[in-house]
């Protein structure tokens, strides 16, 4: 099972996810512009969880090592058909068992 990436707020919605792979820690900085969340979400509070669950989704796809160093949510949602729903479905999923564990 895959550790659930860390990720931390650095300003202006951005952030920094640390993914921990192997022995080492992969840092990917995520932008997630107002519009993107807007489609995702009502709740602007959810960002930081969207962009867990983004990057979440992403290191199920491929390794973390090899994402790029910066992604931005518009460009994943752009790549992955189905992403949005996916993200929805799973946040919703979320919200009704706050603790998957």
């Amino acid at each position: 099972m895959l550790e659930r990436p860390h990720i931390e707020a650095v300003g202006d919605h951005r952030y920094l996810a640390r993914v921990r792979q192997s022995e080492d820690i992969v840092e990917i900085r995520v932008r997630a512009t107002p519009s993107v969340i807007a489609r995702l979400t009502n709740d602007e509070s959810d960002e930081t969880r969207i962009v867990q669950a983004t990057v979440a989704y992403l290191i199920t796809r491929q390794r973390a090592d090899d994402l790029p160093a910066e992604l931005d949510l518009d460009d994943v949602a752009a790549a992955y058909e189905g992403f949005e729903d996916h993200l929805r479905r799973g946040l919703t999923d979320s919200a009704a068992d706050p603790d998957p564990t």
